[in-house]
């Protein structure tokens, strides 16, 4: 029996239940978006003059009947430049559950995917559903801005069994 790390050169390593090869399983894709909307702030990486970039923006996910899958709709702070940057280019964007773990909560999830992201003016209810912005970003008051994504490549990533991380401070 050859183990995995010796297989025969042209063999492919088992990836698991997929419903067609390379293709992902809309349920993964699904519930990635459901965690993601169980966490309010993430992270967009764009690369701005050839140089990567990334800055934390608050995000909600939205059901729109004219749309066939769900959006993201980023709120970031329009002083850094970066929704401008972003607008009509393909953005990663990644949030996970981290740091809002409880001691108890062994399980950590990460959701990431790419999209194309649009400069967009949200509605009352949209703004609504973001919540109250920030006072201030660096020092200044914050102006938002906001994209909109609808993502693409999702890819959700799960682990169990990992212990909540109890932080110690020095005397």
């Amino acid at each position: 029996m050859l183990s995995e790390l010796s297989q025969p050169p042209g063999a492919t390593r088992p990836t698991g239940p997929s419903p067609a090869p390379g293709r992902p399983d809309p349920s993964d894709e699904r519930r990635a978006l459901d965690l993601l909307a169980r966490t309010p702030y993430g992270r967009a990486s764009v690369s701005m003059r050839a140089l990567p970039f990334v800055t934390v923006a608050r995000h909600i996910v939205v059901e729109t009947p004219s749309s066939a899958s769900p959006r993201v709709l980023l709120r970031l702070h329009g002083g850094f430049g970066y929704a401008q940057a972003c607008d009509g280019s393909v953005v990663a964007y990644s949030a996970d559950n981290l740091s809002g773990r409880q001691e108890g909560d062994e399980d950590v999830w990460t959701v990431q995917f790419v999209g194309m992201a649009r400069l967009f003016t949200p509605s009352a209810a949209e703004i609504e559903l973001f919540g109250r912005p920030p006072r201030t970003a660096d020092g200044v008051p914050f102006s938002p801005e906001y994209l909109c994504i609808e993502p693409q490549f999702i890819s959700l990533h799960h682990l169990e069994g990992v212990p909540a991380r109890q932080f110690t401070h020095s005397p």
